[in-house]
């Protein structure tokens, strides 16, 4: 079995890394196996544009079995715990579109400019078809930015505008756009970090959150293995 493991920043993944480099053999940088597992880790750089690049250069050359992105997120939901490990189920651009005279946001699909349901989008959403196979952490909606929110004012407008969405990132609706379009399983696994608030680095709990992450992934990892 072929994994693939997208990560913003090497940073979010590395005590993944250094278990696997315990565990495993290592091919060559990067990739790693054991029996029939091959692990391969790709970091994209962070954003909408670098994921999509990095990840759609790769997938038009390699073959995975399963992708797994994984990173932190901050939580609009506040019954979500700092720390708390999630699977994004589905995902949206949050920032594609124009900003009206007034203020309010208007997506591409309010636009016009692209059908709401055209494939790989049901309804502007972006879902993972497969999610319900994998009930072994708390399932979230994400919502994917090239700004992340940091202002009272503009979290209220994005809420009310997708009250739905519950953790935000600035890469998965990228990483679920690339694997839907080439057809390969996938997963996005997210660490809540802090919450989407008035900016406050004080507030966010980084290592929590990574710790928790990478503990969640080898485990998936072992149970892989099997």
């Amino acid at each position: 079995m072929n994994i693939l493991l997208v990560s913003a920043t090497p940073f979010e993944i590395l005590p993944v890394q250094d278990w696997l480099s315990a565990h495993f053999t290592s091919l060559e940088e990067g990739v790693f196996q054991k029996n029939g597992l091959t692990v391969r880790i790709l970091v994209t750089g962070v954003g909408i544009t670098a994921t999509a690049w990095n990840l759609g250069r790769y997938l038009a050359v390699q073959q995975s079995d399963l992708a797994l992105n994984v990173g932190i997120a901050g939580a609009f939901d506040r019954s979500l715990q700092l720390g708390d490990v999630v699977h994004v189920i589905s995902e949206r651009f949050g920032d594609l579109g124009v900003e009206e005279a007034d203020g309010r946001f208007t997506d591409l699909f309010e636009l016009g400019l692209q059908e709401s349901s055209e494939p790989p989008f049901v309804n502007g959403l972006l879902y993972n078809p497969a999610a319900a196979e994998y009930r072994f952490l708390p399932s979230v909606k994400g919502l994917t930015v090239h700004k992340v929110h940091g202002s009272q004012a503009s979290i209220d407008a994005i809420q009310q505008k997708y009250p739905d969405a519950q953790v935000e990132s600035m890469e998965g609706a990228a990483f679920f756009y690339a694997c839907l379009q080439s057809h390969i399983p996938f997963l996005q696994i997210r660490s809540i970090s802090n919450y989407v608030e008035p900016r406050n680095r004080a507030g966010w709990q980084l290592g929590l959150a990574i710790e928790a992450l990478n503990a969640a992934v080898v485990e998936m990892i072992r149970s892989l293995e099997k």
